[in-house]
């Protein structure tokens, strides 16, 4: 029992220290990213910070994968993201929290369909519930790609960033 708890502690960890500052802030085909942050107490950690960590961590995938799985995920954009409307300011690290404040939600036992409604900012997300329904590997971008294939079924994934901004993605199959 005690060894269940030590793993469930360490993996997440694991997963932040694993990532370099550059990964950290993209984990994308496109150059990396500046770290986030700047001046300030060099030991502190900002939840933006942490966030951007986490979001860019690289991901293995798993063997024995399947070649096609079922997904929906909520779409966080910011300013600069790949087809991001014009109307949308907020800035990367915005939209990181806030991707992570989707999650939250998640984890507190709102539905899926409604976060998406509420969070999501991709075209039609809300009529579907974030359905993208069945993708191979290859009909993705790789960040997307790595975690979504690295859940079991209803399972939900960290933030991941893309080149499009921010997803939270559930494997439905």
């Amino acid at each position: 029992m005690i060894e269940r708890v030590a793993r469930a502690v360490i993996v997440p960890i694991v997963v932040v220290l694993s990532s370099g500052p550059t990964a950290a802030c993209g984990g994308s085909s496109s150059p990396p990213r500046a770290p986030v942050g700047g001046a300030g107490d060099a030991g502190a950690e900002t939840p933006a910070q942490r966030c951007l960590a986490i979001a860019g961590a690289k991901r293995e995938p798993p063997a024995g994968a399947p070649d096609r799985i079922t997904v929906r995920h909520v779409l966080v954009k910011y300013a600069g993201a790949k087809k991001a409307a014009e109307t949308i300011t907020r800035s990367r690290e915005e939209a990181c929290l806030r991707a992570l404040e989707a999650r939250e939600k998640l984890e507190q036992g709102a539905s899926f369909a409604e976060v998406v409604g509420a969070y999501s900012e991709e075209p039609g997300a809300a009529t579907r519930e974030g359905s993208l329904g069945a993708i191979e590997r290859t009909d993705v971008v790789p960040p997307f790609a790595d975690a979504a294939f690295e859940l079991g079924r209803g399972d939900v994934s960290h933030v991941v960033e893309t080149d499009y901004g921010f997803h939270v993605i559930q494997r439905t199959e």
